[in-house]
C-alpha cells in the first residue's frame, strides 16, 4: 500500500521570495582568501573600528545587573532616555524637541519597521532611492507595501532631485524615505534639497522619512545637518530615525529612536507594543547617561572617520581604474575597473584574490553593476593605506 504524501504548511511568499540577507553571503568568502597579500581586510558590513568608551562598557555592566532593569519598561522608552536624546536632538538641529516625540526601538531597523507599520499598509507604496538600503526594501516588501523608486544618478552625487521625487508621487503613495548621510553611497543630503524634498511631501500630504543613522560623523564644522526639525508643522509631515550604534560602538545591543509628532508617536507605540513590549532597558539606561557626558569621546571618533575618509580618497586617486562615485560618513561608493564582470563577481574576485571583502552594488538597487560600497569606517588609516596594492593586485 502507498504511503499517502502529506502536503507541506505554507510559507508567507511575500517572506520566501525575498533574496537571503547579503552580508552573511560576502562573509562567506573569507574563507576563499589564501592571505598571500596580508590579513584579511572586511569593509563590507557597517560596525564602529574601535571600541566602547571604558565609561559605557560600565554603565552597560551596571545597568544589566541592576534589579529595576529587569522587568518591562515603558513601551515608548525609559524616560531619561527620552529626555536626553530630546535634549541633544533640539541642540543639534536647533529645535524644540520634546521626550514625548521621541520613540525608542530596538535599533533603527526596528524604527524604520515600525514608523512604516504606522504609516503604510499592504497596496500602499512608499518611495525609495535607488541606490536604497537594502533592508528598507525587504521590510517594505515583506510587510505587502509597494516600493517606487526614485533613481539617483552618478551626475548629481547619487542624491534624488526633486523634479523625480515630484513625478513619482501618485496616488497610492504614503512617504518618501532617504538615507543621509547615505547608505550605500555615503551622499550627504544638503539643508536646501532636504527643505524642498519636505515641501513636496507637505503639499502633497505624505510623509518624509529621513533616516540618519551616520550623522554624527558629519565633519565637525558642519553645524546642523538641517532645519527641518524647527519648521512649524513638522510634526505632520517628518519623521527622523536614528541608531545609536555606530555612535556609542554598541550594534549588539540594539538600541535606535523614532522622532515624531506626539500623535504619530502613539500610534507607533502600539506596533511596539506588538513587536517588542519596549527596546531592551540596560543599554538604554547606559545611554542616557553616555549621551551628556562622552560628547568629547564622539568628537574625537569623527575626527578619526574623517582620517579614514581622507585615507582613502588619497589611495584612491593613485588607483588605476578605480573611482569614488560618492563618499561620506562611513561608506564610499566605488566605481570598479572590472568592466566585463557584474558588481557581484568584481567584489567576489577582490574577496578571493586581493583579501577584502565589500558589498556588490546590486544588493542596492538596479544599474549599478559597475560600483562597490566599500564601509571604510571599519579599518584604520594604516589599514586602508594597503588598499592600493590589493586593488592594483587584482586588476591586472
Amino acid at each position: 500500500m502507498r504511503a499517502s504524501i502529506m502536503p507541506s504548511a505554507r510559507i508567507n511568499p511575500l517572506v520566501e521570495t525575498l533574496a537571503s540577507p547579503p552580508i552573511p553571503e560576502v562573509q562567506a568568502w573569507k574563507k576563499q582568501y589564501n592571505a598571500s597579500l596580508g590579513p584579511l581586510i572586511d569593509m563590507s558590513q557597517a560596525v564602529p573600528g574601535y571600541p566602547p568608551h571604558p565609561d559605557m562598557l560600565d554603565w552597560l555592566g551596571e545597568a544589566a545587573g541592576s534589579l529595576a532593569m529587569a522587568g518591562y519598561g515603558d513601551i515608548e522608552g525609559e524616560p531619561g532616555l527620552r529626555a536626553a536624546y530630546a535634549t541633544w536632538v533640539s541642540d543639534i538641529y536647533a529645535a524644540d524637541i520634546n521626550p514625548a516625540n521621541i520613540q525608542i526601538t530596538s535599533g533603527c531597523n526596528q524604527a524604520f519597521m515600525a514608523a512604516m507599520m504606522a504609516i503604510a499598509g499592504p497596496g500602499d507604496t512608499v518611495l525609495l532611492t535607488n541606490p536604497c538600503y537594502f533592508n528598507h526594501e525587504t521590510t517594505l516588501a515583506m510587510s505587502g507595501v509597494k516600493v517606487g523608486y526614485v533613481d539617483c544618478d552618478a551626475a548629481d552625487g547619487f542624491l534624488p532631485t526633486p523634479a523625480k521625487v515630484e513625478a513619482m508621487i501618485t496616488d497610492g503613495v504614503r512617504a518618501l524615505a532617504i538615507v543621509t548621510p547615505n547608505n550605500p553611497t555615503g551622499a550627504t543630503y544638503p539643508d536646501g534639497l532636504l527643505r524642498e524634498l519636505f515641501e513636496i511631501c507637505r503639499t502633497h500630504g505624505i510623509w518624509l522619512v529621513v533616516d540618519e543613522t551616520y550623522r554624527d560623523f558629519l565633519p565637525l564644522d558642519t553645524g546642523s545637518p538641517h532645519g527641518l526639525f524647527a519648521i512649524d508643522g513638522w510634526q505632520g509631515n517628518l519623521i527622523g530615525l536614528y541608531s545609536f550604534s555606530k555612535s556609542f560602538c554598541i550594534p549588539g545591543h540594539r538600541v535606535g529612536a523614532i522622532t515624531a509628532g506626539e500623535a504619530l508617536v502613539s500610534q507607533i507605540a502600539k506596533v511596539m507594543d506588538n513587536l517588542q513590549i519596549c527596546a531592551p532597558r540596560p543599554p538604554q539606561a547606559a545611554l542616557a547617561k553616555a549621551i551628556p557626558a562622552l560628547g568629547d569621546w564622539r568628537q574625537s571618533n569623527t575626527l578619526e572617520i574623517s582620517a579614514r575618509s581622507a585615507a582613502l580618497t588619497g589611495v584612491m586617486a593613485s588607483a588605476q581604474g578605480w573611482e569614488i562615485a560618492a563618499i561620506g560618513a562611513y561608506f564610499a561608493f566605488v566605481r570598479h575597473p572590472f568592466t566585463h564582470l557584474s558588481s557581484h563577481a568584481a567584489a567576489h574576485r577582490l574577496a578571493k584574490e586581493a583579501g577584502v571583502i565589500t558589498i556588490p552594488g546590486s544588493f542596492f538597487g538596479n544599474g549599478l553593476e559597475h560600483y562597490l560600497r566599500v564601509a571604510f569606517a571599519n579599518a584604520d588609516v594604516a589599514t586602508i593605506r594597503e588598499l592600493g596594492t590589493r586593488f592594483a593586485s587584482c586588476s591586472r
